[in-house]
């Protein structure tokens, strides 16, 4: 029990950024390798035209479908507790969204090895968007759990969702609160249904790959799961925190190769998380089509 306290602060608490002051004179840091093969593409511009379709329009549509179909998966989840109504619910509102916001997804690197049902797999993806999650329900084609975080409870017909159809809650404030919720995800994923994490423990604030939290893949590698790597793009320029103004834009979701935890410990978590921020700063690094 003390064993699974500790991973579970681990998995909550993110790494700790370097702040060594440096010397006059002294060359500046490195820029990440990712970061200078992609640099930033050109902004389009969306004026108020754009802006009075995403807040008269869009966004209205979003929460219409979301209290809908809300309510009746919080209805379904008191007659069917496997969770499989409620996923179909919620793949069913992902839909509604991806067809309401213009937004086209090419999908690159996906192949039936990558979603093997007689494995255990870990989809570690990137987050930069409120609207990454139903790219994921639509376009990753099998029943899956998530990954989130306790604050989202709090959000109406949202949080009821998450808590009633089997997504995973990690308490980053408390995370001995998260232990039962650690080893029920730990035998659903055992038992074969994937898991999806977003290692970087929350949204990017600035478009950019965040430092992977160092506890991301403690259940990959405590249930020999093999781990995919997943870069949505274009989905920080769709809708970015702190604003309701959805630019529609083509985007696209880049599945890499499988990374197998098989044989590995605890001990080599930071070494796997490494192993898998690397993946996905490569496939994030690719060029987009002109």
């Amino acid at each position: 029990m003390n064993k699974i306290a500790t991973t579970a602060e681990r998995v909550a608490e993110p790494e700790k950024e370097s702040a060594e002051p440096r010397s006059p004179g002294q060359p500046p840091a490195p820029v990440p390798a990712w970061s200078a093969k992609h640099p930033p593409r050109p902004e389009t511009r969306h004026g108020w035209l754009s802006r009075l379709r995403s807040y008269f329009i869009l966004t209205p549509l979003i929460w219409i479908y979301t209290v809908v179909l809300g309510t009746l998966s919080l209805l379904c989840s008191l007659f069917e507790r496997n969770g499989r109504v409620q996923h179909n619910l919620a793949r069913l509102w992902s839909w509604l969204i991806m067809k309401t916001i213009l937004s086209p997804v090419k999908v690159t690197g996906m192949n039936t090895a990558k979603i093997d049902p007689s494995r255990p797999r870990v989809y570690a993806v990137t987050h930069a968007s409120a609207l990454d999650i139903p790219i994921l329900y639509v376009y990753l084609p099998f029943q899956f759990r998530i990954i989130f975080k306790s604050e989202l409870l709090s959000y109406p017909f949202i949080g009821w969702h998450l808590k009633r159809s089997g997504q995973v809650c990690i308490n980053q404030q408390n995370p001995s609160l998260s232990i039962g919720a650690i080893k029920s995800a730990l035998r659903s994923l055992r038992s074969g249904t994937p898991l999806v994490i977003f290692p970087e423990g929350g949204r990017t604030r600035d478009g950019q790959i965040q430092p992977f939290l160092p506890g991301a893949f403690f259940l990959a590698i405590k249930a020999q799961a093999d781990i995919v790597p997943i870069a949505l793009i274009g989905t920080f320029d769709l809708l970015p925190m702190n604003t309701y103004h959805i630019k529609c834009q083509p985007l696209e979701m880049r599945v890499g190769e499988v990374i197998s935890t098989a044989g590995l410990t605890l001990q080599d978590t930071d070494k796997v998380s490494a192993q898998v921020k690397a993946a996905v700063e490569n496939l994030h690094s690719a060029p987009r089509p002109a």
